[in-house]
């Protein structure tokens, strides 16, 4: 779903720029005890190599930075979402850089530092049925929660999910999902492209998953 995204985009908007980060094929470093001290310290304060250990963490940053539409490639591994996104996920949300954390503040502590106007969309797929609101399965559902929660709480809060079930049965039912989801994938690029007047800026669609 994601591929059909990029190619009805890229039709429509051959002048946008694509950056495309397979986390299946090279898996960023999980968070471990070195990378929470190195995030943690202040900038002016971290060490050579605590630098060096967050360099992976600027690089994915960036990118999530310079976005206008960011879209995940999202399938669901027992309820939840691939490690190697969980580590994509866990390397950008990020204190004192994506999101803002201050025990004085008064109100709410904590505050989103992306930029506004970000979309977010999260394509999956999943074995059996009724994930979805209201679905037989809906509450055993991690995957988009996953996502959605901890990517709205750094600034993207405007999300669209669309998923194919069925995979396991491979029947009529999974080709019936399939069609509607490549319709709503469709769809959905069609009324992005329309919301926008103006050209994009120079900056990335990053299609990620």
């Amino acid at each position: 779903m994601s591929a059909r995204l990029v190619r009805r985009w890229s039709s429509a908007r051959p002048q946008d720029r694509i950056v495309y980060r397979d986390v299946g094929s090279v898996p960023p470093s999980h968070v471990d005890a070195e990378w929470i001290a190195a995030a943690f310290s202040p900038p002016e304060k971290r060490s050579d190599e605590q630098h060096a250990r967050l360099a992976e963490s600027d690089r994915l940053i960036a990118e999530l930075m310079a976005a206008d539409l960011v879209v995940v490639g999202a399938p669901m591994y027992n309820f939840g979402m691939p490690a190697p996104l969980k580590a994509w996920l866990d390397n950008i949300v990020r204190v004192g850089v994506t999101f803002g954390f201050d025990r004085k503040r008064a109100g709410e502590p904590y505050w989103p530092m992306l930029p506004a106007g970000k979309r977010l969309v999260v394509l999956g797929a999943r074995g059996d049925y009724g994930y979805d609101p209201g679905g037989r399965q809906a509450d055993a559902n991690f995957v988009e929660v996953g996502l959605k929660a901890p990517l709205a709480y750094i600034g993207l809060r405007d999300a669209t999910s669309i998923a194919i079930e069925y995979d396991e049965f491979a029947d009529e039912r999974l080709a019936r999902s399939i069609a509607a989801a490549e319709g709503a994938v469709d769809a959905l690029v069609d009324r992005l492209i329309g919301e926008r007047a103006e050209p994009l800026s120079a900056r990335p669609l990053s299609p990620v998953g």
